[in-house]
């Protein structure tokens, strides 16, 4: 396959074989994700930053001996990239699979993002403290897709996602083979 990652700031090395993008705003990324476009399969894993600041400075904001408290800043909602790629009407992916981080009420909340984003699939975990899931070497999914949800055993993260995307693939060879 030929795979194209979008990465923002990461410590970790490229991996070989796949040509890599690197940005640092979600309006970057955005735009890089399009520029790839049209691909057999999007795979939406990382979340961006919901909000950005409206105008940010080139420079330090100083204190200053008036100010008796923090400055204000003003906030706008980034771009929402899985919705927006999942809801094109041209271009768009066959399969969108997207991901879905949650706390509680894993699979129910897993199911609506599925539905309101309008992607294809959403890989849910449960990543709250007790999990060790953030910074941890092994996870427990589900997928979500229309059809119902497939709960995944727990598994090193590295076999999570080979097994996302051989699932992925097969799922594009049998839609293919029907049309």
């Amino acid at each position: 396959a030929d795979v194209t990652l979008v990465s923002g700031p990461v410590g970790l090395a490229d991996p070989d074989g796949v040509s890599v993008i690197r940005v640092e705003t979600a309006q970057q990324m955005l735009a890089a994700v399009e520029q790839t476009l049209p691909v057999d399969i999007g795979i939406f894993a990382a979340a961006v930053a919901d909000w950005r600041v409206a105008r940010a400075s080139d420079q330090k904001i100083k204190k200053t001996a008036k100010a008796s408290a923090a400055p204000k800043l003003e906030l706008i909602e980034n771009p929402d990239i899985l919705r927006t790629i999942a809801q094109r009407s041209a271009g768009r992916p066959e399969l969108v699979i997207g991901f879905a981080a949650e706390t509680e009420t894993v699979i129910e909340h897993a199911k609506r993002k599925r539905k309101s984003k309008g992607c294809d699939w959403i890989v849910a975990n449960d990543v709250s403290p007790a999990t060790g899931i953030m910074g941890g070497d092994r996870n427990a999914v589900h997928l979500v897709t229309a059809e119902g949800v497939e709960s995944w055993p727990e598994m090193d993260k590295d076999a999570v996602a080979r097994r996302l995307v051989a699932r992925a693939g097969a799922y594009l060879l049998g839609v293919r083979s029907v049309s």
